[in-house]
């Protein structure tokens, strides 16, 4: 296993670990949750599946007080939504750093609520560990193992376009949708009409999701982002707070003159 600094994993993750297959430990065994199809895919493209890697964090949520009438964010919330997924996905790294590895694919980003307590939420960062048969420039500019959330298919398909990826790349927006007034609602009782208050809180939310992604791409200096998702879940928060959150994964070039060619369009005499 690579010689790193592993203070914040817990003692029965390193155990498995040490017996998870790597190049220092050819008597492991993999452990994987891909499907046999990306498996396949995975090892076609030429990577090895080594082990699945996890990151957890459970996480206390502040609170903050919005303006009943007001579209706006909860930006404390925004903030520890986004910060303890990032806890979840740094230790998710971290495993895949002591293997060895070169990246992670078919991550997914979990969040669970317990009893424990209704401001309590656990952040769980789930994929599977591959390194690269031959050598080559797979890892991201500080030398950490690349992040995905493809399924092996699209990873598989990636690579054979002339692309490879660089980092999951996401980004998270809290906001309280304000409240229809009384007069607003007599206003609209019976009528077919758009509820412009409804429809702007959205658009910002998702807006303001989508842009921070943006920027972790940008600051990846990333081409662009493939297989973007977009989330909308209230977290137990009530009806009128939800979360937007972004999630894709940044791609870049595997040379610097590459182009997709283009697809030859063949005609039979029939057409």
């Amino acid at each position: 296993m690579a010689d790193q600094q592993l203070n914040d994993l817990p003692k029965h993750a390193l155990e498995r670990l040490a017996g998870l297959r790597d190049a220092n430990h050819p008597g492991g065994v993999f452990t994987s949750d891909l499907t046999v199809n990306e498996f396949l895919l995975v090892r076609e493209a030429g990577f090895e599946p080594i082990g699945m890697v996890v990151g957890s964090s459970i996480y206390h949520i502040g609170f903050q007080q919005a303006n009943y009438r007001n579209n706006e964010e909860l930006q404390v919330l925004s903030q520890a939504m986004y910060h303890a997924r990032e806890l979840a996905m740094s230790r998710m790294e971290e495993e895949a750093q002591a293997l060895g590895a070169d990246g992670v694919v078919g991550v997914r980003l979990e969040v669970g609520r317990y009893e424990w307590g209704e401001d309590l939420a656990e952040f769980i960062a789930i994929g599977t560990a591959v390194a690269a048969r031959t050598k080559g420039n797979y890892r991201m500019a500080n030398g950490k193992p690349f992040t995905s959330d493809l399924s092996g298919q699209d990873f598989w398909a990636l690579l054979r376009a002339g692309y490879r990826p660089l980092s999951l790349v996401m980004g998270s927006c809290v906001y309280h949708v304000a409240h229809q007034g009384f007069r607003q609602f007599l206003r609209t009782v019976g009528q077919n009409c758009e509820m412009t208050n409804y429809t702007q809180a959205l658009y910002d939310a998702r807006e303001l999701a989508m842009e921070r992604m943006q920027m972790e791409a940008h600051s990846a200096k990333a081409e662009g982002i493939v297989g973007v998702h977009l989330h909308e879940k209230s977290h137990g928060w009530g009806s009128h707070v939800i979360e937007f959150f972004a999630v894709g994964t940044a791609v870049v070039p595997t040379s610097s003159d590459h182009s997709i060619p283009t697809p030859q369009i063949v005609l039979s005499l029939n057409d």
